[in-house]
């Protein structure tokens, strides 16, 4: 009998040691095979950090895709799977502006008027705006539409499989979403004395140790992954400042983006643009994220110098406005008088930013809506990234030619016979 229970350990010994260790949950039969079907992205893999902590593929995907008929099982990570490992990261994105992309997208009242293939995935407004944290009824509801959405938002800037710090640290990381019609911020940045000397630095022409800005350092300061700035993407704030004239100014843009009716009243609008945080709604927010640039400013500038350059900035903010006002106000009068009709997609017989370019509108709507989301975007962003030619000649030159073109149509449309 002793005999007998030896032969069986000596057995089980053999099984557990020599015999090939082939479970789903061993992520090494996940390399293995992948090697043949996706090569690169193993070798994106095998560069990792994940790969050199031994962090596998069914770590995030799941074990229960086994071959080629169990593929439909794959699981697909999200930001709560990153979130496991990364919970600090996970919670400082949730609270940024970078997480309400997705859930700002589908605000906008133009977004059911586009064509699918530009709001699904990785193409049009969808290709950035996809970033963000999607509910499971979210998920489900892409998936019956066969959206082919991208379920994870840490993977737009530590691009899988190699999910590299260094990457999303690197201010080419950030040119993808934040170029080109309403928002050049890489092209001000690249151009800029800022991005200059990085570009100098990396080529080795400045000291290791040299001031070099990234939009990293200023936006996401330490390596957070919470970003926000004071004035946000819409360039407005609340409460109204005191300003009399410039809060006039910012009420009637703010009647454009349809968060306040032609009459002044609040919209439904207002809700949407406060749940995804585009605007600070106090003074103290406004201040806060205002002294939290200051204090990087001040890592290479003094203080006075950082505050008077950003001052700088909110004025251009103002000076547009009162362009923007002027041109706004000539084109909803034509709409008070008749001259224009309501577009049936246009919830007031006003100008409506929010509907972009569509078919049924006026050129003059069209013209106003470049001068605002384009014009007068790079005026300010201009500014407060130090590029003066974005500033001036793609900025504030454009909005005055933009409003001298508006007033020449107002005018030949009224003096057009009916």
């Amino acid at each position: 009998m002793k005999n007998y229970y030896l032969v069986c350990f000596a057995t089980l010994i053999a099984v557990l040691f020599m015999t090939p260790r082939v479970s789903a949950d061993d992520g090494e039969v996940c390399v293995k095979c992948h090697k043949a079907v996706t090569p690169l992205l193993v070798k994106d893999w095998q560069s990792s950090e994940h790969s050199a902590n031994d962090v596998y593929c069914n770590e995030c995907h799941g074990s229960d895709h086994k071959s080629k008929k169990t593929v439909h099982l794959v699981q697909f990570p999200d930001e709560a799977t990153c979130g496991d490992c990364h919970e600090e990261q996970f919670e400082q994105f949730a609270k940024g502006k970078h997480n309400f992309g997705w859930t700002s997208l589908n605000a906008l009242p133009i977004i059911h008027l586009e064509p699918d293939e530009l709001m699904e995935g990785g193409k049009g407004c969808g290709g950035c705006h996809n970033m963000g944290i999607k509910s499971e009824a979210q998920k489900k509801e892409l998936r019956d539409k066969g959206y082919c959405y991208r379920n994870n938002s840490c993977d737009e800037c530590h691009t899988r499989h190699t999910f590299s710090k260094k990457e999303a640290q690197d201010p080419k990381a950030c040119q993808t979403c934040h170029m080109g019609f309403d928002h050049p911020q890489w092209e001000m940045y690249e151009s800029s004395k800022h991005g200059e000397r990085y570009h100098m630095k990396e080529r080795g022409r400045l000291p290791k140790d040299a001031a070099a800005p990234t939009c990293q350092f200023c936006h996401l300061p330490n390596g957070t992954h919470t970003n926000k700035v004071a004035w946000g993407f819409l360039g407005v704030r609340l409460p109204l400042l005191e300003d009399k004239q410039w809060a006039a100014d910012q009420t009637t843009i703010l009647k454009a983006l349809g968060v306040m009716d032609p009459d002044g009243k609040p919209t439904g609008r207002l809700g949407a643009v406060k749940a995804v945080d585009m605007v600070r709604l106090t003074e103290e927010d406004w201040q806060s994220e205002r002294k939290k640039m200051i204090k990087t400013c001040k890592k290479c500038h003094s203080s006075k110098y950082a505050l008077g350059e950003l001052a700088k900035g909110d004025q251009m903010i103002k000076k547009a406005d009162r362009l923007m006002a002027e041109a706004i106000n000539a084109v909803a009068a034509l709409y008070k008088d008749g001259i224009l009709k309501k577009p049936k997609h246009y919830a007031y017989a006003y100008p409506d930013f929010l509907h972009f370019y569509q078919t049924g509108g006026s050129h003059i709507d069209q013209v106003l809506f470049t001068m605002y989301m384009k014009h007068r975007m790079r005026t300010y962003q201009g500014v407060f990234h130090a590029n003066p030619d974005y500033a001036y000649w793609y900025g504030w030159a454009a909005m005055t030619k933009d409003l001298d073109q508006i007033k020449e149509m107002a005018e030949s449309l009224r003096d057009k016979p009916k």
